[in-house]
């Protein structure tokens, strides 16, 4: 089943999960990635905490139709946050929020997270 802004979506549940590359430029939209950096902000400056989330495909794939978009990163910001519990380099998560455009790149702020998987360290 499709809604009006063309994502699938099952009965009862929330939308399908999605890959970064297939993000709208705008709206709601549920995807998966893993995260491939963040930033924290100096003491100074007002308090927010951002991740880099990629998918979990090889760099260089083409997204599904074998067009690739000119982004395939996210940035994910938490506002008035220093650190978020959980979120750090080679997490897999599930993100719920609305996707924005800064700076020319995809953007959600304050999303809804799922931690998916964690890089073991050895």
């Amino acid at each position: 089943m499709a809604d009006s802004a063309g994502s699938t979506a099952v009965p009862g549940q929330g939308p399908t999960t999605q890959g970064v590359r297939d993000l709208p430029a705008r709206g709601r939209a549920v995807c998966s990635g893993f995260i491939e950096s963040v930033t924290h902000q100096p003491p100074s400056e007002q308090p927010f905490f951002s991740a880099v989330v990629v998918d979990s495909v090889r760099p260089g794939a083409a997204s599904a139709g074998g067009v690739r978009k000119p982004y395939d990163r996210l940035r994910v910001i938490w506002l008035g946050r220093t650190r978020v519990p959980g979120i750090e380099a080679g997490v897999e998560l599930r993100l719920d929020g609305m996707v924005t455009q800064v700076d020319g790149l995809p953007a959600m702020f304050n999303p809804r997270y799922e931690i998916l998987s964690r890089q073991e360290h050895l």
